[in-house]
């Protein structure tokens, strides 16, 4: 018997399907099957439909008209509503609905999915299409056969019971291991006590009720001896321990889960167990110094139960975490972790790309130019001082130039050295690029103490030529703060050893650290006018706003005419940043008013 597309019929005789090659992407989805259940007038119509062979589902609805749903969109197969007659036409040729509404065609990968009234009675149909795909796991082929535990994630209708199903028969027919699918819905081997054979030569396992899975899932690992368990849609607490349960017993899992990424697994206090589980950590005061961090943070509880995760994102275009574990971990020290991205090219080859942290997908990049006058700048009450910076950028355009002469002396000496490194070494001259330049290399500093956060944005944010180093014996500085640097001998006796200075700040303020990067590396505090990125968070619109109305009070009115001046009312965090600015100048400030009118008062030197 043929179907609608010309392919074979494969409920009616077994199929061999081992031999299917990964690369191959021929469908099989027995559509006759489905088509036959539809009321003739509804069949006639999608018999001569052009996109039949793409049909997703027929939706059927009381009172309604029937669609077909296509990839393009949806479209009305008839003038006339649906009736219950209709209805009861496609219940009586389908199997029996079970307690989570879903029904099958026996052999058949097909899903009809029913929607009740408060009486219990069936008002409307979802007559889903099943489509055994192979060749649909070509891109992770090799990570199917490292023998690892795999967890897919994806958005509904994205391919992730397609793609499970082909994993299993993978696994059972080219790997030749003994594979158990828990098969709640009967989605991934179809209805009816034979399964499918889109699965090969994978046993299958039917649950009764849908709360039961996790107990079915402990049976198949207790009385079947499985090497692989195929687990579709974990989504409760206690699937999410058996499937931990079964994995600490040796046994590979694939599964898929609900969350369309890894961080909404994350989030999931039900499912975070999947990755590890989350707990909340208090560190003790020389680990947080030492990470830079707060003192109480995320940390993974355990390890993850599946060691890969699969996003699918589109059909074509998945993202692969090779070791969930390192993943999660750099989501929670706030992190991009380093993405794997699959996709096919134009040859129908899989291609992989890395996706560089902190790329153009971590957000909107700031534009440098600056913000739109608005608000109380647009009032007139206070005008911009003229630019004053024409030194500066004389003085910046000179080292610009000075930096391009060392950086191409410097890379003829690398050609010299490595097109003659013998007679150097015979005339006993050491090699240029060995030696560390002053000018040219960057400081290496070590802090004690300092928020590594606003550190990296002082240094970024200035371009100062510091990196930043975790290992006390390559650094060339040290910058504490002066508090712990008192009561830290070691520290101090390690220093007087190595003869690496200390630079001590008083607190963890933006304008102390930059005032102590400035003294270590010699420039001049004065040199250049204050950079107003320095002292903004996100970089919004409102936070450089007030940035600046506080910088034209203090150099249009508080410097010049020693008057203390009131800035506009302003929220807790814009006004903390409007502390720091003032500080950089050296002047006073409190804060002063009562919620909603809290401002800031700065007063002169």
């Amino acid at each position: 018997m043929a179907n609608l597309n010309g392919a074979q019929d494969f409920s009616s005789q077994p199929v061999d399907l081992s031999k299917a090659s990964p690369s191959q992407t021929s469908p099989i989805d027995d559509l006759e099957d489905l088509l036959s259940i539809l009321p003739a007038d509804l069949r006639q119509t999608l018999y001569n439909h052009p996109q039949l062979s793409n049909l997703i589902e027929v939706v059927l609805d009381l009172g309604r008209r029937p669609e077909a749903r296509f990839p393009e969109g949806a479209e009305y197969l008839s003038q006339k509503t649906v009736t219950d007659a209709d209805l009861q036409h496609c219940i009586s040729k389908t199997g029996s609905f079970g307690e989570d509404n879903r029904a099958g065609i026996e052999r058949t990968l097909h899903r009809i999915s029913a929607i009740r009234n408060r009486s219990g009675e069936i008002i409307g149909l979802t007559c889903r299409v099943g489509r055994a795909v192979f060749g649909t796991i070509g891109m992770i082929y090799d990570l199917v056969e490292t023998g690892r535990s795999l967890l897919m994630l994806g958005r509904p209708g994205v391919g992730k019971t397609t793609a499970l199903r082909e994993i299993a028969r993978v696994l059972a027919d080219d790997l030749q291991k003994r594979v158990v699918i828990i098969d709640t819905s009967n989605e991934i081997a179809g209805d009816g006590d034979i399964p499918h054979p889109a699965i090969g030569r994978a046993r299958r396992m039917q649950v009764a009720r849908p709360e039961q899975q996790h107990q079915v899932m402990i049976e198949a690992v207790e009385n079947h001896m499985p090497e692989v368990i195929v687990i579709d849609e974990i989504g409760t607490e206690l699937e999410a321990l058996a499937a931990r349960t079964i994995a600490e017993r040796g046994v590979q899992l694939v599964g898929t889960a609900h969350g369309n990424r890894l961080e909404n697994l994350i989030k999931n206090p039900t499912l975070s167990d999947l990755v590890g589980g989350i707990q909340s950590v208090t560190l003790g005061d020389d680990e947080a110094r030492r990470r830079g961090s707060q003192k109480s943070v995320l940390e993974r509880k355990a390890p993850p139960t599946f060691d890969i995760a699969v996003e699918m994102l589109e059909r074509q275009r998945w993202i692969v975490h090779e070791d969930v574990s390192v993943t999660v971990d750099s989501m929670l020290r706030g992190r991009q972790p380093d993405l794997q991205v699959r996709t096919y090219d134009s040859r129908g080859k899989v291609s992989i790309t890395r996706e560089i942290p902190g790329g153009d997908g971590g957000g909107a990049i700031r534009p440098a130019s600056p913000p739109p006058v608005s608000g109380w700048r647009s009032t007139g009450r206070m005008a911009p001082l003229p630019d004053m910076g024409a030194k500066a950028r004389k003085r910046r355009a000179r080292a610009v130039m000075d930096s391009d002469r060392r950086q191409f002396q410097h890379l003829l000496d690398r050609s010299m050295a490595t097109l003659n490194p013998a007679p150097m070494a015979e005339l006993g001259v050491s090699d240029p690029l060995s030696a560390k330049s002053g000018e040219e290399a960057a400081t290496t500093l070590y802090a004690y103490g300092i928020s590594r956060h606003q550190l990296e944005h002082v240094i970024d944010t200035l371009s100062m030529p510091v990196q930043l180093t975790k290992n006390l014996d390559s650094a060339d500085a040290i910058l504490a703060l002066r508090s712990h640097v008192k009561n830290h001998s070691k520290l101090q006796s390690v220093a007087k050893n190595r003869q690496i200075p200390i630079h001590t700040v008083k607190s963890n303020s933006i304008p102390q650290i930059t005032r102590a990067i400035q003294r270590l590396l010699d420039l001049d505090e004065s040199a250049e006018a204050v950079n107003l990125d320095l002292f903004a968070r996100s970089g919004g619109e409102d936070e450089l706003e007030a940035l600046e109305e506080a910088r034209l009070a203090v150099e249009q009115i508080v410097i010049p005419k020693s008057q203390p001046v009131e800035l506009l009312p302003r929220s807790a965090r814009i006004r903390k940043m409007q502390h720091e600015l003032a500080e950089h100048y050296r002047l006073k400030s409190l804060s002063c008013g009562e919620e909603p009118n809290r401002r800031l008062r700065i007063y002169p030197a």
